[in-house]
């Protein structure tokens, strides 16, 4: 019986395919499932099963899943078809006879006011709803999403946002995915939701000190209103959909939603989560 890692052409997904690997999951036992195949040749050459999926098509899902014990569901990143990509997924590994859901959802997803808690809302409700036994996992940001912030303020000295004195606990994309390999492979999990974030919840301003560290020049936090964010994006070239979205999500910010630290995701992984500064130091190192 196998694991099937839905989103395995992304960060996430590959992540996660490659912690099970190097926790010593029988290759033949991992299904890599994603959409441009050609990227997971390496995965294949090491005995992964590959496969093509396409959440409209119900037909590429069947095969993907078919003999599969366990769906890791990694969420979809298209802002506003998560849903019907979710609930698709589910609907076919029901049909499949898969007896184990694993999915990443969000912070305090049916409760929250974050602007991207509605999908993940509707595809909690919809999984416990299906009857199939199912972890969730609310992950929470993901370090990776301030590298270009980083990178811009290396090069221009300032960090701009709205976001106030608002703080995030972020934690690495491995961190994340070595949660869910950890869970993929143990017991105990059924019904669970976790609540996942780093360790240490940072402030913007410590942000920017610790680029400023890293880059070996001063790097200061402006801190701007709705307004101003919105100004500035708009004058980047930015379409107005994107700028409401990234300006409501500093607003989010602002509002404590994503600066919880409630521990589950080192208890997880067995280690504290990575540092602010390791996860930059090494993107800055390799220019990403």
């Amino acid at each position: 019986m196998s694991i099937v890692v839905t989103g395995a052409t992304g960060h996430l997904g590959r992540l996660i395919v490659e912690a099970l690997l190097r926790d010593g999951t029988n290759p033949a036992h991992i299904v890599a499932a994603g959409r441009a195949v050609e990227k997971l040749d390496d995965l294949a050459a090491k005995g992964v099963r590959v496969a093509r999926i396409d959440y409209t098509d119900p037909a590429s899902l069947a095969a993907a899943f078919e003999g599969a014990s366990t769906l890791m569901l990694v969420s979809g990143s298209e802002v506003g078809q998560r849903f019907a990509q979710h609930s698709a997924a589910i609907d076919a590994a029901k049909a499949a006879g898969i007896s184990r859901i694993v999915y990443t959802s969000a912070p305090a997803a049916t409760t929250s006011a974050l602007i991207l808690a509605p999908e993940h809302k509707a595809t909690e409700e919809y999984l416990e709803a299906s009857g199939v036994p199912f972890t969730i996992l609310r992950n929470g940001w993901y370090t990776e999403n301030y590298v270009q912030a980083a990178q811009q303020g290396a090069a221009t000295g300032v960090i701009a946002a709205s976001v106030g004195e608002g703080t995030v606990s972020s934690a690495s994309r491995a961190d994340y995915a070595d949660a869910a390999a950890a869970v993929l492979v143990s017991d105990g999990h059924d019904g669970a939701v976790y609540e996942l974030s780093g360790d240490t919840a940072w402030g913007f301003a410590e942000l920017a000190a610790t680029v400023a560290e890293l880059a070996g020049k001063e790097v200061t936090y402006s801190a701007l209103t709705p307004e101003q964010h919105a100004e500035t994006l708009t004058g980047f070239g930015l379409d107005e959909g994107t700028v409401g979205f990234v300006v409501a999500l500093d607003g989010n910010i602002r509002d404590g939603l994503l600066g919880h630290t409630p521990g589950d995701l080192s208890r997880l992984i067995g280690r504290p989560t990575t540092p602010l500064k390791t996860t930059l130091a090494e993107a800055l190192d390799a220019g990403v």
